[in-house]
């Protein structure tokens, strides 16, 4: 009797939060970093849940994002993200987390993929790990299939929920270091995400304490939501 194949990994493309690795390493502990991908003809925003989602760009406003220097042209219909590979049991907890299928569907959508060269182990998600990616070479792969969470539902642009800021900003952290372009952070990402602030210094008066509890309540919350997500947008239990 011919044994059991071993199912192959889900390639992943995480644009949101899972940017940030360590939530990566919590939700799906077998998950593998590989490398920085982007995808074409879409835009990121938050939308109207208060979390990330990637958007369609009509056909009459697409253009290549190599051949359009300009600071808009280039970033305006690309996201970027970290690409990781999923076995079956992490890709449940995922669609779990992602509230497949009424938060987002998934979607097997073509991606420019530059592949990352682990300085040591192959099966850690620590950027330390890593090699930065130069995004500005060609890509390893031209229009490689991954999976992609999309909402094509909800997409107006809104505010995001406020740990989601906390969580989004851990990401776009470990994004940069992996290689991500940082004017990409800065041009599409920073509309809806806020810089972190840094905590106060010298003395401290009633209402630098009040905020400074707050922020300490919205990183221990964003904390419970990294380990096991809670839709506070209502879409889904």
């Amino acid at each position: 009797m011919a044994a059991a194949q071993t199912p192959q990994p889900t390639i992943y493309f995480g644009y949101g939060s899972n940017l940030w690795l360590h939530q990566m390493r919590i939700r799906c502990p077998t998950s593998t970093y590989l490398g920085i991908a982007r995808l074409n003809n879409y835009k990121w925003l938050i939308n109207d849940r208060g979390y990330a989602n990637v958007v369609e760009v009509p056909k009459s406003q697409r253009h290549h994002p190599q051949k359009d220097n300009t600071t808009t042209g280039k970033y305006s219909n690309v996201v970027f993200g970290l690409v990781y590979t999923l076995q079956p049991s992490d890709e449940q907890r995922l669609d779990k987390n992602e509230g497949v299928p009424i938060a987002y569907t998934k979607e097997l959508l073509p991606c420019d993929f530059w592949s990352s060269s682990p300085s040591s182990s192959p099966s850690t998600t620590s950027p330390h790990h890593h090699h930065k990616v130069d995004t500005s070479k060609p890509p390893t792969t031209a229009g490689r299939e991954m999976l992609v969470y999309i909402d094509r539902e909800r997409v107006t642009p809104d505010e995001p929920k406020e740990e989601y800021i906390y969580r989004m900003n851990k990401g776009i952290a470990d994004a940069v270091d992996m290689g991500v372009p940082e004017r990409y952070v800065e041009e599409v990402m920073r509309k809806f995400i806020p810089e972190p602030v840094g905590e106060g210094k010298g003395e401290r008066d009633d209402k630098t304490k009040s905020m400074e509890d707050l922020r300490k309540s919205v990183e221990e919350f964003a904390a419970r939501q990294a380990a096991s997500f809670r839709d506070e947008s209502g879409v889904f239990e």
